[in-house]
């Protein structure tokens, strides 16, 4: 009984701010400060919100949205690759050096990634990246907890005599891996993927640091600009209505992954039951 309840307090507590952020995109400015927080106002104004939300400054909430996918998939889909590589090769190969290196990639993870910001735009600043799609795209290659996650599942679903069968029937390292153990770690991958993806779609400082060109500004630094430009009052432009909206339109992207992807997971609880 204690279980379910907890269970329904953690449900709520995560369904609250979507209602909250779905109703209030529902509303225009006037009654998003006139009405109730969690209920609709007399005005359903959704569809008018989203028409001016996609022409609003010339339509530049395309190239954000657009920006944001860019970085998200080229970002995650290119940590999920190293991730899939390093930790494959610290599970299943012995190494000097292998402790101590993967030691260092653990100890990473404990470090915030605000702290890394000012530190990496000095790192690309010295190339000429910064402004630039790369100046988001090669930090995001780098997940130390996908390396870890990656190494922890390796050994638990990948038998090593499965991969000694494999070599023994003539498989090379390459065939085999792809042939034998990259199927059983599509779980893994899928989680990876989400994380990296997610972790992607979500980042604010990193972008804020490294752009300055309205043009590559993913959609988390964009709406924070156009916040900042509603908070300067009365001689700002008020476009709280396309905010609310803009970023509840930001989110569905990320429900619909989990929600298509979530039988994979279901799909993996099974892996590694071998006797």
């Amino acid at each position: 009984m204690g279980s379910h309840v907890f269970l329904i307090i953690l449900a709520i507590y995560f369904i609250v701010p979507i209602w909250w952020l779905f109703v209030a995109a529902t509303k225009d400015t006037a009654g998003l400060f006139s009405s109730p927080a969690f209920w609709f106002d007399d005005t359903f104004a959704l569809f008018s919100n989203i028409g001016e939300l996609f022409t609003h400054q010339g339509g530049i909430y395309w190239r954000w949205l657009g920006n944001s996918f860019l970085y998200a998939f080229a970002g995650g889909i290119g940590a999920t690759i190293l991730a899939i590589l390093a930790g494959y090769g610290f599970a299943k190969y012995r190494f000097r050096g292998r402790n101590g290196v993967f030691g260092v990639i653990l100890g990473s993870v404990m470090v915030p990634l605000t702290a890394l910001v000012i530190p990496t735009f000095m790192l690309l600043s010295q190339y000429g990246i910064i402004n630039t799609p790369w100046a988001v795209i090669l930090p995001s290659l780098l997940s130390p907890f996908g390396v870890y996650l990656m190494r922890i599942y390796t050994q638990d679903a990948v038998p090593d005599e499965m991969l000694e069968a494999a070599r023994i029937d003539g498989a090379g390292e390459i065939r085999t891996f792809f042939q034998v153990a990259l199927p059983l770690l599509k779980p893994a991958i899928v989680t990876v993927l989400l994380l990296s993806v997610v972790g992607t779609w979500n980042n604010f400082f990193l972008p804020l640091a490294v752009l300055t060109d309205p043009q590559l500004l993913p959609v988390t630094v964009g709406l924070n600009r156009w916040t900042a430009l509603s908070n300067a009052g009365a001689g700002g432009e008020q476009v709280w209505n396309l905010i609310t909206s803009g970023s509840f339109i930001s989110v569905i992207p990320l429900v619909l992954s989990f929600l298509f992807l979530q039988r994979y997971w279901q799909g993996g609880l099974a892996i590694g039951s071998i006797k």
